[in-house]
């Protein structure tokens, strides 16, 4: 078999041919040998090879390229149109046969259809030929589907990257040269950036728009972009459109394309941080070098493009990612409803969402994504930007704590506002009550059943008394007298009380600790601590048990309350009590200080024993931890300061004790007129001689008008027109040596600091006895020194 020709000699001689036309003057030999050469040049030619009837488009020949090709043999093939290959109309083929005929030789490309089904892109070379009198075509076919798909993948790359840039969060533009630079292009970032509009920068460069602000440093810049091929970290200044100027960070690069050069430029503007950071690097910077890992998806949620930072993040290389999915990083990835996303994300554009990515080496950490609907060439795609978020999610933890422990202090401050409004209002009423009830008692016999009824009046408006100072303890607003104590010696004395109170099935166990040192803190509060706390134990001991009460000394250094949030460094007291009863759960606990919260059955329980404690200890500058595990037992540990003064004497509590009678004169102001016409009625049953006024402005008019000596002032502390400090310096201008004595069931900080009583001050707590009373104003009236 010959050797098949090349194509440039099958041109030469098809040219030869139709030069002649066919017309060979010849003898027949040179004619049939003319036609061996052409046939053997047809035949076997490796370009595939068609001959066409110009009348009708019948496949009058095929050579062997043309059967291997198209895939029919060659008697099929001649028993073919031309249309059965051409994916052209049949009239446009018509159309196309007649341009053939009369420009007598045309390139084409065509989609040409094989015996399997599939298309081809084709060029094909086509020329008139005359055989017996009829006009033929001559095609040459090559098959350019490679070379179209290139092309195709280049445009889409192309799209892709006008995507990109414009998308990117950064300033940046490029520039083409193709017989010199004509102007730049800008994304959407950079004109935000520097202010200009896309019409007033049309087809010009940073320089024809004076971007530069020194003309100098853009000499620079160009000849060091074109000295290495690249410029990274180029500090400069740059003005915006308004003439403001700019500190940037330039960064360029020169980027080969097939038929052109581009440089690309990126843009940060480092103003707001001159002045914090020292220096400030940045690597190249371009939309394939984003600090923000960068994806692009499909519609099966399968990637086809990653930046380099999304490989960093993630741990993969490019290559491994191009054959991933969403699904491979991301565990949290809905794959049932990821139409449902997409097609809101068509509707959207853009759409802002929190998962979570998972690393090479099984690392997971969230995410916020900016996804972002694309198309390109009528395909859709998703372009999605991930940014770790690892630092604001601990951040946000942390303010959710806080926020946490705002709203606990805002819900205890607004139960104390209660409590105050409670003990103003509510204590008036049970004053009124316990003191009638006692004048009653008084005014029958002890077996009269009338004094039954009244002592049992009595009893539970005192159990009121006892509920209201629970919710002041607990809001911190209880009145109390701090005394230098030695805890050890306090809660021994309370140790019989404590074994009545928990009973004879209960076994307690004092373990008192060595070298204390001594706590500043009022006696009764130590008694209602330890009392509530046991109380609590001994109502979580099913049947018999054990409870514990122990006391030591610690101190806490700065180390151990950086790892304990609320622990305050310094020396404490500590004072434990621990059971071995049910234990509490999780939930249990974070709620176990809220005021009414409790676990007792209705009726059983006020809720309010642990909230007591907890403002006790925050009232006296300790703080309270609780340890429990549900069926393990409960230990409570209590951490009062240590006190490094010595015990002094400090100021006596109500004194519930007989006192003598008096003939002084007393001033009382009272605003509620029940309390004052009981306690009126109480003081002149005791042989005082009393004036009563009910505002401070009638009690000053009363001042002025008496005569003789105001031996006494009583007045509540909570008052309209003034309060009860202020109108006792306004009457101590008339009577210098006036005692005062307030009164009060809520002091609202006039006279008390956070509920301690400054020195000096005679207060007396409502609602009170006639008794308690009596005493406290004999305890007033003979002190030696004038408060």
């Amino acid at each position: 078999m010959p050797n098949k020709p090349t194509y440039e000699e099958l041109e030469q001689r098809v040219r030869e041919l139709e030069k002649s036309n066919f017309e060979f003057k010849g003898s027949e030999k040179e004619l049939q040998e003319s036609e061996a050469l052409f046939r053997n040049l047809f035949e076997h030619h490796s370009a595939v090879q068609l001959i066409i009837d110009a009348d009708n488009g019948n496949l009058i020949d095929a050579n062997d390229a043309a059967v291997e090709f198209y895939g029919w043999t060659k008697e099929q093939l001649q028993q073919m149109k031309i249309q059965d290959i051409n994916t052209l109309p049949s009239e446009e083929i018509k159309r196309t046969i007649e341009n053939i005929r009369s420009k007598k030789q045309i390139y084409f490309e065509f989609h040409h259809r094989l015996m399997n089904g599939s298309i081809r892109d084709v060029e094909v070379f086509s020329s008139k030929i005359q055989a017996k009198g009829k006009d033929l075509l001559h095609s040459i076919i090559h098959d350019i589907t490679a070379r179209k798909q290139a092309e195709k993948a280049l445009r889409k790359s192309e799209e892709s990257f006008s995507q990109l840039f414009e998308s990117a969060p950064v300033p940046m533009g490029y520039a083409i040269n193709i017989g010199g630079y004509r102007g730049t292009t800008w994304n959407e970032a950079w004109y935000q950036t520097f202010g200009y509009s896309r019409e007033q920068v049309e087809g010009k460069s940073g320089n024809d728009i004076g971007l530069w602000f020194n003309p100098a440093d853009r000499g620079r810049f160009i000849e060091m972009a074109k000295r290495q091929n690249y410029v990274s970290d180029f500090e400069t200044l740059l003005k915006r459109q308004d003439g403001a100027v700019r500190n940037c960070i330039v960064f360029a690069r020169f980027i080969e394309k097939a038929d052109h050069r581009l440089l690309m430029v990126v843009y940060l503007d480092i103003t707001d941080r001159k002045r914090s950071e020292a220096t400030l690097r940045f690597t190249q910077f371009a939309i394939d070098h984003m600090a923000d890992a960068a994806f692009w998806m499909t519609p099966d949620a399968r990637f086809f493009y990653v930046n380099q930072a999304a490989c960093r993040a993630l741990g993969y290389s490019r290559e491994e990612m191009m054959r991933m999915s969403v699904p491979d990083i991301d565990p949290e990835f809905p794959m049932e409803t990821w139409p449902e996303i997409w097609n809101e994300m068509r509707e959207k554009k853009h759409l802002v969402l929190h998962t979570s990515h998972r690393t090479k080496d099984g690392r997971v950490y969230p995410v916020e994504i900016q996804a972002n609907f694309v198309e390109v060439d009528g395909r859709e795609y998703n372009c999605t930007f991930a940014r770790d978020i690892t630092v604001r999610k601990r951040v946000d933890e942390d303010r959710e704590k806080l926020q946490a422990q705002l709203n606990q202090a805002q819900k205890m401050e607004s139960v104390g506002r209660l409590a105050g409004g409670v003990a103003h209002d509510f204590n008036n009423m049970l004053g009124a009550i316990l003191g009638y009830t006692e004048l009653g008692m008084m005014k029958v016999s002890p077996t009269d059943p009338i004094h039954g009824t009244l002592k049992d009046i009595q009893k539970a408006a005192q159990r009121s008394v006892d509920l209201t100072r629970q919710l002041l303890a607990f809001a911190r607003k209880q009145t109390v007298a701090p005394k230098v104590l030695d805890l050890n010696e306090t809660l021994e004395g309370m140790l019989k009380m404590l074994r009545l109170l928990i009973g004879e099935d209960i076994d307690l166990v004092w373990l008192p600790g060595k070298r204390l040192g001594r706590v500043k803190i009022d006696p009764s509060q130590v008694e209602q601590l330890l009392a509530n706390l046991c109380v609590n134990a001994r109502d979580a001991i099913r049947d018999t048990g054990k409870i514990i009460v122990e006391t030591g000394a610690v101190t806490f250094d700065e180390t151990f309350c950086a790892a304990h949030a609320g622990f305050v460094p310094g020396k404490y007291v500590l004072l434990a009590v621990s059971d071995n009863g049910c234990g509490m759960d999780a939930e249990t606990l974070s709620h176990v200080f809220e005021p009414f919260f409790t676990t007792k059955e209705v009726g059983k329980g006020t809720g309010l024993g642990l909230a007591t404690v907890y403002g006790m200890v925050k009232q006296n500058n300790g703080f309270i931890n609780v340890y429990s595990e549900p069926g393990q037992g409960t230990t409570f540990k209590i951490y009062l300061p240590r006190h490094v003064a010595e015990a002094g004497r400090t100021m006596n509590s109500d004194v519930a004790q007989a006192a003598e009678r008096g003939h002084e004169t007393i001033l009382l102001v009272e605003d509620e007129p029940m309390i004052l016409d009981i306690t009126k009625t109480m003081l002149e049953h005791q042989g005082y001689t009393v004036y009563a006024a009910v505002t401070p402005g009638e009690a000053i008019r009363l001042a002025r008008e008496h005569t003789g000596e105001i031996h006494l002032l009583i007045t509540d502390v909570v008052m309209p027109e003034m309060n009860g400090r202020d109108l006792a310096k306004n009457l101590l201008s008339f009577f210098p040596n006036l005692k005062r004595l307030f009164m009060s069931g809520y002091t609202a900080n006039v006279i008390a600091h956070h509920g301690v009583l400054d020195e000096g001050v005679q207060f007396i707590q409502k609602p009170f006895s006639l008794q308690t009373l009596a005493a406290k104003v004999r305890e007033v009236l003979e002190k030696a020194a004038d408060n």
